[in-house]
């Protein structure tokens, strides 16, 4: 038997995945909370298998909880929003029903847990979504002293290649995120991250100044430091330079 939490600040959401769950009879709903200060304690005290968690609500949005949560449970997200795709791909969610959606949508969600309970791809979450646009992650996902912290990437100087993991540099911290470098490339913006060396990636919207060293270059970003431009990613380079 799994234990399952539904978090929804509207009582017809919760209503509809209750009715939906009944269907399951290896499924045990113990709590619901409408908000995300109320649904952080009971996650903790309880601690269920499988919560299903809407973005939007009082106190705590659906990604803010997270970091609050002792451990984290598989997570079907269920939200009106499309554009959080991404994000919940960062925090391996199981799925993402994009409300309103059917019981066989539902279904499917559930059998995902019992069949394929660790990372989904992007694909996956894309079809079910029928994006037909590219979607940027605004925020990434990254951990500061056992913590996981929702980072805008709006404050990102850069990023660095760090083994498998990457560092994630803002103007006053070191973050690491459990994504490889070029992981992370494809989930940000190209118009304003751009590589420009194997283990580097910079914001242009955080570059100082850029000085040319012979055939290549070096980039001062906005924190000093410096990076040189492998010449394998010359092109980009030049391209803002004209």
């Amino acid at each position: 038997m799994k234990k399952v939490i539904i978090v929804d600040d509207e009582q017809a959401g919760r209503q509809l995945i209750k009715q939906y769950l009944s269907e399951f009879k290896d499924l045990i709903l113990i709590g619901e909370a409408n908000n995300g200060v109320d649904a952080v304690k009971i996650i903790n005290e309880f601690n269920p298998d499988l919560i299903f968690l809407d973005i939007h609500m009082p106190g705590l949005n659906g990604f803010e909880i997270l970091p609050h949560l002792n451990e984290i449970p598989k997570i079907i997200f269920s939200t009106a929003y499309d554009k959080y795709a991404l994000e919940a791909f960062e925090v391996h969610a199981v799925d993402y029903l994009l409300k309103p959606y059917t019981r066989d949508r539902f279904t499917k969600a559930i059998q995902k847990v019992k069949w394929d309970s660790e990372v989904h791809d992007l694909s996956s979450l894309a079809e079910n979504l029928v994006i037909t646009k590219q979607i940027f992650s605004d925020k990434l996902l990254v951990n500061k002293n056992q913590k996981l912290i929702l980072l805008n990437v709006d404050e990102i100087i850069r990023l660095e290649a760090y083994g498998d993991y990457t560092k994630v540099i803002t103007s006053d911290n070191v973050f690491i995120s459990s994504y490889g470098i070029s992981v992370l490339l494809e989930k940000l913006d190209n118009q304003r991250f751009i590589r420009i060396h194997r283990g580097d990636i910079i914001n242009l919207n955080k570059i100082k100044d850029i000085i040319k060293h012979g055939k290549t270059f070096e980039v001062t970003m906005i924190n000093s430091q410096k990076v040189k431009v492998s010449l394998s990613y010359m092109d980009r380079i030049k391209e803002i330079m004209i």
